[in-house]
């Protein structure tokens, strides 16, 4: 089965994932890669205290996710990957392991330097630049929180910028 939700989150494994996400899409495996928490088990096991018992939570670092990417397209586990930044959207898209790839911007948060696009995502223009080489890279990229809420396309997401 094919990654059911790919999501770039600041929150990374959190209520919205698990029950709005992983319920409605019948989630088996939840997916984190970050640099950061795969070095961390005390991190990790944090983490995993919002992960319900049906399903599994794995960390990797970005370039172990380079080679994992593939098999988890492949893989019979309806998998969630979650990602903090969208610099890490563009580490696994620049060998085009996302050509084609939805990609959800579920969760980037007020920062500074960082205007409201959304209730839910904030953007720079470092980011707004961004979004645009990953869209003209083939990652297709859209925003919405929750299964229920309107998805918002790339191209409206830019309009803002």
């Amino acid at each position: 089965m094919p990654i059911v939700l790919f999501r770039v989150d600041e929150r990374l494994i959190h209520g919205q994932v698990v029950v709005g996400w992983g319920e409605r899409l019948h989630a088996e495996q939840l997916v984190v890669i970050d640099d950061t928490i795969v070095a961390s088990p005390w991190e990790q096991e944090l983490y995993c205290l919002g992960v319900p018992a049906e399903m599994e939570a794995c960390f990797v670092s970005t370039e172990e996710a380079r080679r994992l990417l593939p098999g988890w397209r492949a893989d019979r586990a309806r998998t969630i990957v979650l990602v903090r930044a969208l610099e890490t959207v563009r580490a696994l898209a620049a060998s085009g392991g996302l050509r084609e790839q939805p990609v959800n911007l579920g969760g980037i948060h007020h920062a500074a330097g960082r205007e409201r696009v959304l209730p839910y995502l904030f953007l720079g223009a470092g980011e707004h630049e961004l979004l645009r080489e990953l869209s003209a890279g083939g990652v297709q990229l859209s925003a919405q929180d929750l299964p229920g809420s309107r998805e918002v396309p790339v191209t409206e997401l830019l309009a803002h910028a």
